[in-house]
């Protein structure tokens, strides 16, 4: 028996995300995604499979669940690049694929470093371009992908301010401009003189986000610094810290940029700011039983 070939992702399919302006991250996972359904079904001719009752595309996902080794993160994704491609590809409106329960996600706490131990990995990183960046991250609370992003011109020092052009959802924001950061990026512009992009590679153009995060690894274990970390967690850390500090969680969710303030209102649950003024009631008790 001939085996069957692998379907390749419909042009047409990645016109349409370009058209709507996706971000490349966006385009490579639902990429992936729709080619691993096609090929789920290679034994089937194109049209057959772009005639998929929603009942026959449900079946697909209920499957991945009842396996139960896919994150929630990656079966919503699964689900929204397939129904993109039936719904604005394919111009089937019908299909809905709203009868498949969708696993819970799991409500996680951010991990947040505590300012001793930023300090110890910013202290340790020698490097005047990758202080730059990791300060970047934590003083302003950026992601990798805002930092690498970042021009010249989109800091704005008269004004005490950094200027984020294009950031998740396609937002523009700005964000806070420390003075000690404003102070490292000026003594880094003298020996690096970059040309547009605030941070360049190595053979010009915006340094790569990978980088970012090896640096990162690199910084914390030369600090000794043991929580578990990404370079994410100094965004979390930013946050948490200006809390603590008695910010106002409305001018928090500017910063960050955050649409909703439940996302920023997730913060609450970690901060210390006024928890650690609250006794317990068993510190209060005149006389302890101790038992044996």
């Amino acid at each position: 028996m001939r085996k069957a070939r692998a379907i390749p992702c419909p042009l047409a399919y990645l016109e349409k995300l370009f058209l709507l302006n996706y971000s490349l991250s966006t385009i490579r996972t639902y990429h992936s995604l729709l080619l691993r359904f096609l090929n789920a079904h290679k034994d089937k001719e194109m049209d057959v499979i772009n005639a998929f009752s929603e009942e026959q595309i449900n079946h697909y996902h209920r499957t991945m669940v009842q396996t139960g080794t896919y994150s929630v993160s990656f079966f919503n994704q699964s689900i929204n690049a397939v129904k993109f491609n039936f719904q604005r590809v394919l111009l089937r409106h019908e299909v809905q694929l709203n009868q498949v329960e969708r696993p819970e996600k799991p409500e996680r706490l951010p991990q947040v470093l505590s300012k001793q131990d930023v300090l110890k990995i910013l202290s340790v990183t020698e490097n005047l371009k990758h202080r730059c960046m990791l300060q970047l991250l934590y003083a302003g609370g950026l992601r990798i992908g805002e930092v690498i992003k970042l021009k010249l011109k989109d800091v704005q020092s008269e004004r005490n301010l950094l200027l984020l052009c294009g950031g998740k959802g396609k937002k523009d924001r700005t964000t806070l401009l420390s003075q000690k950061l404003l102070e490292s990026l000026w003594a880094y512009y003298k020996v690096f003189k970059p040309k547009i992009w605030l941070f360049e590679g190595q053979t010009g153009g915006q340094y790569p986000g990978e980088s970012i995060r090896h640096v990162f690894r690199a910084c914390k274990a030369k600090a000794g610094v043991k929580s578990p970390a990404t370079p994410h967690t100094l965004r979390h850390s930013f946050t948490t810290h200006l809390l603590e500090q008695g910010t106002d969680l409305r001018y928090i969710q500017v910063l960050l940029g955050h649409r909703s303030s439940k996302t920023t209102e997730i913060y609450n649950h970690i901060t210390t700011h006024a928890v650690d003024k609250i006794a317990s009631p068993l510190d209060n008790l005149k006389q302890i039983l101790i038992l044996a």
